[in-house]
This record gives structure tokens, sequence and C-alpha cells, in this order.
């Protein structure tokens, strides 16, 4: 297997695990934005959120909390910036679906999740709502 969140489950390449259990590999990015960033990975491969099943997402979601409490008990942030590139178009970079998660602290010099793009295109919000 090529990827390499795959080969990070597998033992293939070591890591900086942080949590682990039947459904998700938590472990320390190594390219870090901040101290703590966490990066929370399913033991399935799934290129996006869409690839999972229902049940999956739930176990996985449920370990994304646990890896932040965990973080929150270590760091004491002030806050957290907690999230996922979908698709290449969404800035996802390593094709296997990865939570990040960021502890923050006031005046970190970061942005919010409002900061990330600005581009509304032309049509109203309500007619964008029509399209659902």
């Amino acid at each position: 297997m090529d990827c390499i969140f795959c080969k990070i489950i597998h033992g293939d390449i070591p890591n900086y695990t942080v949590y682990e259990d039947d459904y998700a590999l938590a472990f320390l990015d190594i390219h870090p934005l901040v101290k703590g960033h966490t990066v929370v990975i399913p033991k399935v491969h799934a290129k996006i959120l869409l690839d999972l099943s229902n049940e999956i997402v739930c176990d996985f979601f449920v370990d994304v909390k646990h890896v932040m409490e965990l973080v929150e008990n270590v760091f004491h942030p002030d806050g957290f910036t907690v999230g996922w590139n979908h698709g290449e178009a969404g800035g996802q970079v390593v094709p296997h679906l990865h939570v990040h998660i960021l502890p923050r602290w006031d005046n970190d010099g970061g942005g919010n999740i409002h900061s990330i793009i600005n581009n509304p295109g032309e049509l109203s919000v309500e007619d964008i709502a029509k399209l659902f």
C-alpha cells in the first residue's frame, strides 16, 4: 500500500503516538503548526469522510473527542481549532482522512475558520437554499 498513513498504522513508519484503539490512531504531527498539533486517523483506509460507514464515523469521532481531552489535559490551551481538509480542492494532501487537532492560545497569531477562504460566489444565500 502506498498510503503513508496506512504505513503508519501498520508500524512500517514510526510515529509519536498519543492514543490508539481499534478505530483510530492519534499521533503528533511531524510538521506542527503549534505545540501539541495532533492528527487523528481512522484505522480503516478512507480518502474522505464520505467513504466511511456511519458506524465507523461515530466511533472515529468519539476518538477525536477523547484525543482532544488528552491534549486539553496536557497543554491546557485556551481553545482549539479542529478540522480536516476534504479532497484536493479542500487542501487535502494525504489521501487518507485525517483530523487535525490544533490547541489554541489567546493571541497566538492564528485565525479562525473564516480566515481560510473568502469567495462567497454570486448566488444569494436564498438562491442557494432553494437548491436543497
